[in-house]
């Protein structure tokens, strides 16, 4: 309630009165696997100068996958991350309090499926067992995708070896040299895999229905995280990262095909624009529409995690504390 109150008193009046400098203008994102669609709302706002028209200086660190990037905030290197929700429930179980404060994506848009040359055996998860499956990081949320499943499956998350294969074409040598048997990735990666023939498709979490399939309900993923006491010591700061996430967001609300081409960094279109137009719209619902952290959300990934791992367990976790719709709110009156 104290934050939601030095946010808002911070904004009221903004247009009366010169707006206060920003705490920490100067500021490192740490993000797992960045031309992933996954986080492209970050990639709008960068390349839309939305940081900057909120007077930040943003420095964005790329890593093999969200766990990495979690390291990097946990270690001091980065302020903030952007990675899925999840992370803030784990943190808590390690006695350390880390929060959400803007969604980037209402949906996982993770996909998991098998190889082709492996497709004829496996028919369901359940299959899986004794393979190994390619995820951009051990403990990233693509690894969770796969642990829930087996678990759904009747299975254990040990029944299978892990492979790290990152998030870009890295995804697509390892699913195509034998590495792995089995992928949980993002697209466009997926897509092109998908469209290529190399993978059939086991579980898709691109779209609400199939969320809710997996999950049992609205899941949320990727969002913006720091450490409680960041937030705290640096509300200004936060509501401008805040600002430019949800101006991102509502951008790709209405974007059409010539802007998002024109927007995206071409290395990210994998050479193939007509494919990565395919691979947005696949996942263009899971987007989040505002920022806003989604009606039983943290409740639904906070069952997730503890349907199979053993140290989350839901008594312990103050879910209140992984998450805030302050800032987003406020951004959305600033920005409607």
């Amino acid at each position: 309630m104290a934050l939601g109150l030095i946010a808002l008193s911070l904004s009221g009046g903004a247009s009366a009165a010169p707006a206060q400098p920003l705490e920490k203008p100067k500021i490192t994102i740490a993000v797992g696997g960045k031309p992933g669609l996954y986080y492209l709302p970050l990639t709008i706002a960068e390349q839309l100068g939305y940081f900057k028209d909120e007077g930040l200086d943003v420095t964005i660190d790329d890593f093999a996958g969200g766990s990495k990037a979690l390291q990097a905030v946990v270690g001091g290197s980065a302020d903030v991350g952007t990675g899925a929700f999840e992370h803030t429930l784990l943190m808590q179980t390690k006695g350390m309090t880390y929060q959400s404060f803007v969604v980037l994506g209402a949906a996982p848009q993770l996909v998991l499926g098998v190889v082709k040359s492996k497709a004829a055996e496996v028919k369901s998860v359940k299959d899986l067992k004794g393979m190994r499956v390619g995820v951009s990081a051990p403990g990233s949320s693509t690894h969770m995708l796969v642990s829930v499943a087996l678990t759904k499956a009747g299975l254990k998350p040990t029944d299978v070896s892990i492979v790290g294969v990152g998030s870009n074409a890295t995804v697509i040598g390892a699913t195509r040299n034998g590495q792995i048997d089995a992928v949980s990735n993002v697209d466009p990666m997926m897509t092109l895999l998908q469209e290529s023939g190399d993978v059939k498709v086991l579980i898709d979490t691109r779209t609400q229905a199939g969320t809710r399939a997996m999950f049992g309900g609205p899941m949320p993923a990727a969002v913006m995280y720091a450490p409680q006491n960041f937030i705290q010591k640096n509300p200004r700061t936060v509501q401008a990262l805040a600002n430019a996430i949800v101006r991102a967001d509502k951008w790709l609300q209405r974007a059409t095909a010539a802007q998002l081409l024109k927007t995206v960094p071409e290395p990210y279109l994998l050479g193939d624009k007509t494919l990565y137009l395919k691979a947005f719209a696949n996942c263009r619902e899971a987007f989040s529409p505002d920022g806003l952290m989604p009606t039983d959300g943290p409740a639904t990934a906070l069952r997730a995690l503890a349907s199979f791992s053993p140290e989350v367990k839901p008594s312990q976790i103050r879910l209140g504390d992984t998450w805030t719709n302050t800032f987003a709110a406020q951004a959305n009156r600033q920005y409607p």
